[in-house]
């Protein structure tokens, strides 16, 4: 991202900057890494560490959604064990046994999974975990702090600042304690950089670098890279109707770029999105209405969860659920973005970044608008996406995410603008000196602390779980399981709950095969249509609704024969019961389904090699 230079009689604009080559290259400059940038950067982390504090050292504590998790636990497991050559990228059969899960389309983010693959294997999933989480919020923001330290202000102040607001936002927070796939954007702003690169040389050069990095985003999360690609196109197009005349000399540069990374990512990325969308398990559809998830008009102007004015209440009534939160920019900064667009509306990339924001406001707020809980009636612009391929699968409280380094980018400039020499009304000279006045700088930087305070994030929250049992943690299932058999958790949760076979294979680095856990997977064999976890078995269903009810039913032969069934179709050769509410009617049930089970290691184990034979 960066604006050519504009003609002075259109803008009294800044003075030129010096590295502005005389061929036309605006936007490029040497930029040499000083202690503060490390300083930044240093901050950042910090602060990232700071959200994550509440599990640091406490296997015992989740963050609030801790379905999603166990399943990135579960993700970064099984990336080390890609690492170590024991595992398929794309398929794993170590849960939902025996057919498995198509791990292309479940938000597999190799691309994070595969670097940490160290630290998951000496340190385990949760710190790994952990360390993605950090490496998420700070490494997006420091991608946007040197994105517009390079590009875009001189100030090393006014970018950090934005890169603050671009990695740290409510909706960045909300999305990191759960989605790591929607928190890893570090990529977005070097694939920015190359689309938007205000130079024409080096075309084929830095095509390639584009092509390599969408590959590699790919790999961290899909659903990010649709927002970019839409984004950029309405950036685009915005800005070649704010500036004609740049939009004619940089288009081929632009449009060969980008001809060339389609022609670099394709063949890598040719097996991986056809295994996902017609490999083994694959689905098609979302197994929710993906239109619901919308957000609530009032939600911009309202306060997270996780801020320092957030509260329990509100939120839960403007937005689908926490981790969904992706506005609540709060009245002070949205007053900002306005003043800002109008000062500076004379900038074609403040232009363009208005209309980018705007559209991806209205497309958030779903196909019909709500305000304050309540349905005005209006549609919303999403209907007009709502059957376009791809994008009809993107939850669309997430555009949302979009307008973050929109305002982040719109700070950043406002604060280099204040920091420049003051202009007169004649002859362009400063006034009243080098510097600007003072006062201006003072109370317009008071403005954005003003704004920008009560958006200040408060650790993630987080939610005790149920320990793994010793018997599994410490591998005595080792002496009940042969290859080629399951140990198999009791209940065996295949909806979109929190899995017992996700959590413990997680924890244990997937050394067993379960069935169930938390995925999305195809409705059955002949019916792709896409549903949460496994189909289910008849005792499946049973047991979770006995741990849901706390009731023990009256079970017959018939159940007894039905559970043998489940049982081969699960290739099961132990049944475990770890932690559970209302674990002693579950444990009455199972008992009387296939005999007394017995306590080993903090678990009921039930033997069934027997029983299946």
């Amino acid at each position: 991202m960066a604006e050519p230079a504009a003609p002075a009689a259109r803008e009294p604009a800044p003075p030129p900057r010096p590295e502005a080559a005389a061929d036309g290259r605006a936007g490029r400059r040497r930029w040499r890494v000083r202690g503060v940038d490390a300083a930044v950067v240093a901050g950042y982390l910090g602060l990232a560490v700071l959200l994550t504090g509440g599990q640091w050292g406490r296997p015992e504590r989740l963050f609030h959604q801790d379905n999603d998790q166990m399943l990135f636990e579960w993700m970064l497991a099984h990336a080390a064990r890609v690492v170590t050559g024991a595992e398929h990228p794309l398929h794993s059969t170590a849960l939902n046994a025996p057919d498995g899960v198509n791990l292309m389309a479940n938000t597999s983010v190799l691309g994070l999974g595969v670097p940490l693959a160290p630290v998951t294997l000496l340190l385990g999933t949760q710190p790994a975990f952990l360390v993605a989480v950090v490496a998420c919020l700070a490494g997006t923001a420091t991608a946007w702090y040197a994105l517009l330290a390079r590009r875009l202000v001189r100030s090393r102040v006014a970018a950090a600042v934005g890169g603050l607001v671009c990695g740290f936002a409510p909706g960045m927070v909300a999305q990191a304690g759960a989605h790591l796939h929607m928190a890893a954007q570090f990529l977005v702003p070097p694939i920015l950089a190359l689309v938007f690169r205000p130079g024409v040389d080096r075309v084929r050069r830095h095509g390639v670098a584009l092509g390599l990095l969408v590959a590699y985003q790919v790999f961290l999360g899909e659903e990010v890279l649709v927002f970019v690609a839409l984004a950029a196109g309405v950036l685009a197009v915005a800005y070649a109707l704010a500036d004609r005349g740049a939009a004619r000399r940089l288009a081929p540069a632009f449009l060969g770029r980008i001809g060339v990374g389609a022609l670099v990512a394709a063949p890598l990325l040719a097996y991986p999105l056809w295994f996902q969308f017609l490999g083994r398990q694959h689905y098609s559809g979302m197994p929710f209405h993906a239109r619901s998830f919308q957000l609530d008009a009032a939600s911009f102007t309202a306060s997270a969860r996780q801020t320092v004015l957030g509260d329990d209440h509100l939120p839960g009534l403007l937005a689908p659920n926490p981790t969904e939160e992706n506005s609540f920019f709060g009245p002070g900064l949205l007053v900002l973005a306005v003043v800002i667009v109008v000062w500076l509306w004379r900038r074609p990339l403040v232009r363009a970044l208005a209309v980018v924001g705007t559209v991806a406001a209205l497309l958030s707020l779903g196909t019909t608008i709500r305000v304050d809980g309540a349905s005005t009636g209006l549609p919303g612009p999403y209907r007009l996406l709502a059957g376009v391929p791809l994008l009809d699968l993107v939850v669309p409280a997430r555009f949302a995410l979009i307008c973050v380094p929109v305002l982040g980018v719109l700070v950043a400039l406002s604060l280099d603008r204040v920091r420049q020499p003051a202009l007169s009304s004649g002859g362009g000279r400063p006034a009243g000196g080098d510097r600007p006045v003072v006062p201006v700088r003072l109370l317009w930087g008071g403005a954005v602390a003003a704004a920008l305070l009560p958006l200040t994030p408060t650790p993630i929250r987080t939610v005790p779980t149920w320990p793994v049992p010793a018997f599994v943690a410490g591998g005595g299932w080792r002496a009940y399981v042969p290859p080629g058999r399951t140990l198999v958790p009791v209940p065996p949760v295949t909806g979109a709950g929190a899995s017992p076979a996700t959590f413990w294979s997680a924890r244990t680095g997937v050394a067993f095969t379960a069935p169930g856990g938390y995925f999305i997977g195809p409705r059955a064999a002949g019916d792709p249509s896409a549903r949460w976890g496994a189909p289910d078995r008849p005792t499946a269903a049973l047991l979770r609704r006995v741990a849901l009810t706390g009731e023990v039913p009256a079970l017959g032969d018939g159940d007894r024969r039905q559970a043998v069934v489940d049982l081969r179709h699960w290739r099961a050769a132990v049944l475990v019961q770890g932690g559970l509410h209302r674990g002693d009617p579950v444990r009455r049930t199972v008992d009387q389904l296939v005999g007394p089970g017995r306590e080993i290691g903090g678990a009921w184990v039930w033997d069934v090699r027997p029983l299946v034979g």
